[in-house]
């Protein structure tokens, strides 16, 4: 499996597209936690969060960049923390889309997230009980159609994310 670094540069080395399902209602990630808390004593986000440059670094080249969060209302206190940087994001260049399953289905979706790279490469992510990283996992190419149904089904029922915030 895949983390750190050498996860990262999945990141770097992709070419066209890159979409991202996400099913967590908490992740627990260390370079987020003071953000988090500082969220939660009800402090604004950083000023690169309003155009998010990691997302920036990458569609800025041309490249395509999506995801689609499955949740589930009323959120959690992380779930309104991540959606709260989601306007950055979008301002930098990603797609996001949201499928809340209090009042839509997620029928033939799978439980888990994943990374679509390129239509080519599908990693499994895998996470601890409390959300955290453990590793991402390649694939074998048999399972690559698959996950292409799962990305089409989720980006066909998820709602854009400025109309899921404006409902």
């Amino acid at each position: 499996m895949l983390k750190g670094e050498d996860f990262g540069r999945l990141f770097e080395t992709f070419e066209r597209t890159a979409f991202r399902l996400e099913t967590l209602a908490v992740y627990d990630v260390d370079e987020e936690r003071e953000e988090f808390a500082d969220f939660l004593a009800g402090k604004e986000l950083p000023p690169e969060s309003s155009d998010n440059p990691w997302v920036r670094s990458m569609t800025d080249l041309g490249k395509q960049v999506a995801r689609v969060h499955v949740l589930q209302s009323p959120l959690s206190d992380y779930l309104r923390y991540e959606l709260a940087s989601y306007p950055g994001n979008i301002k930098a260049g990603e797609s996001i889309g949201i499928i809340d399953t209090a009042h839509q289905e997620a029928a033939g979706l799978p439980d888990h997230d994943f990374w679509l790279f390129d239509d080519t490469w599908v990693y499994r992510m895998h996470y601890t009980d409390a959300g955290q990283f453990i590793g991402a996992e390649l694939l074998p190419n048999d399972r690559l159609n698959e996950y292409q149904q799962y990305r089409d089904i989720a980006l066909a029922h998820a709602v854009p994310f400025g109309e899921y915030k404006a409902a």
